[in-house]
Protein backbone atom coordinates (compact mmCIF):
# COMPACT_ATOMS: atom_id res chain seq x y z
CA UNK A 1 0.00 0.00 0.00
CA UNK A 2 2.60 2.83 1.23
CA UNK A 3 4.89 1.59 -1.98
CA UNK A 4 1.59 2.76 -4.22
CA UNK A 5 1.41 5.85 -2.62
CA UNK A 6 5.02 6.78 -2.54
CA UNK A 7 5.94 5.66 -6.05
CA UNK A 8 3.45 8.77 -7.94
CA UNK A 9 4.45 11.14 -5.41
CA UNK A 10 8.15 10.67 -6.09
CA UNK A 11 7.26 11.21 -9.52
CA UNK A 12 5.37 14.03 -8.94
CA UNK A 13 8.11 15.51 -6.52
CA UNK A 14 10.62 15.21 -9.40
CA UNK A 15 8.61 16.78 -12.25
CA UNK A 16 7.90 20.01 -9.76
CA UNK A 17 11.97 20.04 -8.83
CA UNK A 18 13.11 19.98 -12.66
CA UNK A 19 10.18 22.85 -13.28
CA UNK A 20 11.74 24.85 -10.71
CA UNK A 21 15.26 24.16 -11.58
CA UNK A 22 13.96 25.44 -14.38
CA UNK A 23 12.79 28.34 -14.06
CA UNK A 24 15.17 29.61 -11.57
CA UNK A 25 18.10 29.14 -14.23
CA UNK A 26 16.20 30.67 -17.05
CA UNK A 27 14.81 33.67 -14.63
CA UNK A 28 18.25 35.32 -15.37
CA UNK A 29 18.14 35.18 -19.25
CA UNK A 30 15.13 36.91 -19.63
CA UNK A 31 16.15 39.61 -22.00
CA UNK A 32 15.12 41.45 -25.21
CA UNK A 33 17.67 41.83 -28.07
CA UNK A 34 17.12 44.11 -31.09
CA UNK A 35 16.97 40.94 -33.12
CA UNK A 36 13.08 40.18 -31.47
CA UNK A 37 11.54 43.41 -32.31
CA UNK A 38 8.88 42.61 -34.68
CA UNK A 39 10.02 44.64 -38.40
CA UNK A 40 8.42 47.70 -39.27
CA UNK A 41 5.13 48.40 -40.85
CA UNK A 42 3.33 51.55 -41.01
CA UNK A 43 1.72 51.43 -38.14
CA UNK A 44 4.34 50.30 -35.87
CA UNK A 45 4.61 53.96 -33.60
CA UNK A 46 4.80 52.09 -30.19
CA UNK A 47 6.14 48.90 -29.62
CA UNK A 48 5.03 48.35 -25.92
CA UNK A 49 7.59 44.94 -25.41
CA UNK A 50 7.60 46.11 -21.28
CA UNK A 51 3.80 46.83 -21.09
CA UNK A 52 4.36 50.33 -19.32
CA UNK A 53 1.66 52.22 -21.62
CA UNK A 54 -1.95 52.12 -20.77
CA UNK A 55 -4.61 51.51 -23.98
CA UNK A 56 -5.88 54.91 -24.07
CA UNK A 57 -2.51 56.50 -23.95
CA UNK A 58 -1.26 54.19 -26.71
CA UNK A 59 -3.83 55.19 -28.80
CA UNK A 60 -3.26 59.44 -27.86
CA UNK A 61 0.64 58.88 -28.53
CA UNK A 62 0.14 56.92 -31.36
CA UNK A 63 -2.21 59.44 -33.00
CA UNK A 64 -0.28 62.19 -32.39
CA UNK A 65 3.00 60.48 -33.71
CA UNK A 66 1.03 59.93 -37.26
CA UNK A 67 -0.32 63.40 -37.50
CA UNK A 68 3.28 64.15 -36.89
CA UNK A 69 4.35 62.00 -39.50
CA UNK A 70 1.96 63.23 -42.46
CA UNK A 71 1.76 66.78 -41.50
CA UNK A 72 5.99 67.26 -41.60
CA UNK A 73 8.02 64.06 -42.99
CA UNK A 74 9.65 63.40 -39.51
CA UNK A 75 8.53 60.09 -37.95
CA UNK A 76 9.05 59.49 -34.27
CA UNK A 77 8.76 55.50 -32.37
CA UNK A 78 8.72 54.89 -28.73
CA UNK A 79 9.70 51.13 -27.61
CA UNK A 80 9.46 49.98 -24.45
CA UNK A 81 12.15 47.01 -22.88
CA UNK A 82 12.04 45.16 -19.96
CA UNK A 83 15.30 44.10 -19.61
CA UNK A 84 18.00 44.37 -22.24
CA UNK A 85 20.57 42.00 -23.26
CA UNK A 86 23.99 41.49 -21.00
CA UNK A 87 26.00 44.61 -22.18
CA UNK A 88 23.23 46.79 -23.90
CA UNK A 89 22.45 49.78 -22.87
CA UNK A 90 19.71 51.68 -24.41
CA UNK A 91 21.68 53.72 -26.47
CA UNK A 92 23.33 51.29 -27.93
CA UNK A 93 19.93 49.41 -28.25
CA UNK A 94 18.13 52.45 -29.87
CA UNK A 95 21.09 52.34 -32.63
CA UNK A 96 20.88 48.68 -33.48
CA UNK A 97 17.07 48.94 -33.99
CA UNK A 98 17.54 52.09 -35.94
CA UNK A 99 20.07 50.14 -38.27
CA UNK A 100 17.54 47.17 -38.34
CA UNK A 101 14.64 49.21 -38.87
CA UNK A 102 16.47 51.43 -41.68
CA UNK A 103 19.23 49.90 -43.25
CA UNK A 104 19.75 52.44 -45.61
CA UNK A 105 21.37 55.63 -44.16
CA UNK A 106 19.52 58.19 -46.56
CA UNK A 107 16.31 56.82 -44.70
CA UNK A 108 17.20 57.16 -40.93
CA UNK A 109 17.26 60.66 -42.10
CA UNK A 110 13.78 62.05 -40.92
CA UNK A 111 13.67 58.96 -38.17
CA UNK A 112 13.80 59.48 -34.19
CA UNK A 113 13.38 56.41 -31.38
CA UNK A 114 13.11 56.70 -28.35
CA UNK A 115 14.03 54.10 -26.48
CA UNK A 116 12.86 53.05 -22.05
CA UNK A 117 14.36 50.33 -20.08
CA UNK A 118 11.98 50.05 -17.19
CA UNK A 119 14.61 47.88 -15.33
CA UNK A 120 17.12 50.95 -15.02
CA UNK A 121 14.62 53.39 -15.91
CA UNK A 122 16.89 54.33 -18.71
CA UNK A 123 16.34 56.18 -21.92
CA UNK A 124 17.83 56.92 -25.09
CA UNK A 125 16.64 59.28 -28.36
CA UNK A 126 18.09 58.54 -31.31
CA UNK A 127 17.27 61.34 -33.78
CA UNK A 128 18.55 61.54 -37.37
CA UNK A 129 20.59 63.97 -39.51
CA UNK A 130 17.46 65.92 -41.25
CA UNK A 131 15.37 65.51 -37.49
CA UNK A 132 18.32 66.95 -35.98
CA UNK A 133 18.44 70.48 -37.41
CA UNK A 134 15.30 70.80 -35.61
CA UNK A 135 15.76 68.74 -32.91
CA UNK A 136 18.97 70.15 -31.25
CA UNK A 137 21.62 67.33 -29.27
CA UNK A 138 20.45 69.63 -26.03
CA UNK A 139 16.84 69.16 -26.26
CA UNK A 140 17.21 65.51 -27.03
CA UNK A 141 19.53 65.05 -24.27
CA UNK A 142 16.53 67.43 -21.68
CA UNK A 143 13.87 64.61 -23.47
CA UNK A 144 15.73 61.79 -21.93
CA UNK A 145 17.35 62.98 -19.02
CA UNK A 146 14.24 65.35 -17.70
CA UNK A 147 11.21 64.91 -20.02
CA UNK A 148 11.79 60.88 -19.52
CA UNK A 149 13.48 61.27 -16.11
CA UNK A 150 11.33 63.53 -14.04
CA UNK A 151 8.21 61.76 -13.78
CA UNK A 152 10.43 58.71 -13.52
CA UNK A 153 12.13 59.87 -10.02
CA UNK A 154 8.20 61.12 -8.87
CA UNK A 155 7.33 56.99 -8.42
CA UNK A 156 7.94 55.58 -11.89
CA UNK A 157 5.28 57.36 -13.66
CA UNK A 158 5.44 55.82 -17.30
CA UNK A 159 2.56 56.82 -18.88
CA UNK A 160 3.03 60.74 -18.03
CA UNK A 161 7.19 60.77 -19.08
CA UNK A 162 5.90 59.33 -22.13
CA UNK A 163 3.14 61.35 -22.98
CA UNK A 164 5.21 64.43 -22.30
CA UNK A 165 7.86 63.48 -24.05
CA UNK A 166 5.44 62.79 -27.05
CA UNK A 167 3.75 66.09 -26.77
CA UNK A 168 7.54 67.81 -27.00
CA UNK A 169 9.03 66.10 -29.50
CA UNK A 170 6.11 66.42 -31.96
CA UNK A 171 6.03 70.44 -30.74
CA UNK A 172 9.60 70.88 -31.61
CA UNK A 173 9.60 68.70 -34.80
CA UNK A 174 6.62 70.45 -36.23
CA UNK A 175 8.81 73.56 -35.73
CA UNK A 176 7.12 75.10 -32.51
CA UNK A 177 8.59 76.65 -29.11
CA UNK A 178 10.06 74.11 -27.16
CA UNK A 179 7.59 73.76 -24.07
CA UNK A 180 10.73 72.55 -22.47
CA UNK A 181 10.91 69.79 -19.62
CA UNK A 182 8.55 69.70 -16.59
CA UNK A 183 8.75 71.08 -13.38
CA UNK A 184 10.85 69.23 -10.68
CA UNK A 185 8.99 68.52 -7.48
CA UNK A 186 11.65 67.61 -4.63
CA UNK A 187 9.85 66.45 -1.61
CA UNK A 188 10.61 64.75 1.91
CA UNK A 189 7.97 62.35 1.32
CA UNK A 190 8.36 61.43 -1.98
CA UNK A 191 12.51 60.93 -1.87
CA UNK A 192 11.21 58.74 1.05
CA UNK A 193 9.09 56.33 -0.79
CA UNK A 194 12.53 55.28 -3.39
CA UNK A 195 14.61 52.22 -1.26
CA UNK A 196 18.04 53.08 -0.38
CA UNK A 197 21.31 51.49 -2.22
CA UNK A 198 21.39 49.96 0.79
CA UNK A 199 17.87 48.13 0.95
CA UNK A 200 18.53 47.76 -2.99
CA UNK A 201 21.62 45.46 -2.46
CA UNK A 202 19.77 43.90 0.19
CA UNK A 203 16.72 42.67 -2.01
CA UNK A 204 19.39 41.71 -4.54
CA UNK A 205 21.15 39.24 -2.15
CA UNK A 206 17.66 37.76 -0.55
CA UNK A 207 17.15 37.06 -4.19
CA UNK A 208 20.08 35.35 -5.13
CA UNK A 209 19.79 33.04 -1.74
CA UNK A 210 16.73 32.58 -3.01
CA UNK A 211 17.47 31.03 -6.23
CA UNK A 212 20.41 29.61 -4.83
CA UNK A 213 17.78 27.52 -2.25
CA UNK A 214 15.41 26.56 -5.47
CA UNK A 215 18.69 25.01 -7.38
CA UNK A 216 19.71 23.17 -4.11
CA UNK A 217 16.23 21.86 -3.36
CA UNK A 218 15.90 20.81 -7.21
CA UNK A 219 18.88 18.64 -6.07
CA UNK A 220 18.44 17.21 -2.75
CA UNK A 221 14.39 16.61 -2.41
CA UNK A 222 14.83 14.06 -6.05
CA UNK A 223 18.19 12.32 -4.15
CA UNK A 224 15.99 12.07 -0.59
CA UNK A 225 12.77 10.70 -2.42
CA UNK A 226 14.59 8.09 -4.54
CA UNK A 227 16.41 6.76 -1.61
CA UNK A 228 13.24 6.50 0.47
CA UNK A 229 11.65 5.03 -2.40
CA UNK A 230 14.28 2.38 -2.66
CA UNK A 231 14.43 2.23 1.51
CA UNK A 232 10.77 0.33 1.57
CA UNK A 233 11.60 -1.52 -1.12
CA UNK A 234 10.61 0.08 -4.04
Amino acid sequence: MLHRVIKPLFGAVLTLCLLVSTLAIAAPALATGVYQIPPLSDSTWIVDDAGLISRINEGKITERLQDLAQSTGNEVRFVTIHRLDYGETPATFADALMEKWFPAPESRTNQSILVLDDVTNGAALKVGDASAEMLSADIATSVVDETIAIPLRQGNKYNQALLTASDRLVAVLSGETDPGPPAEVNSFEMESTFASAEETEENRGSSTWIVVGFLVAATVIPMATYWIYLAIGG
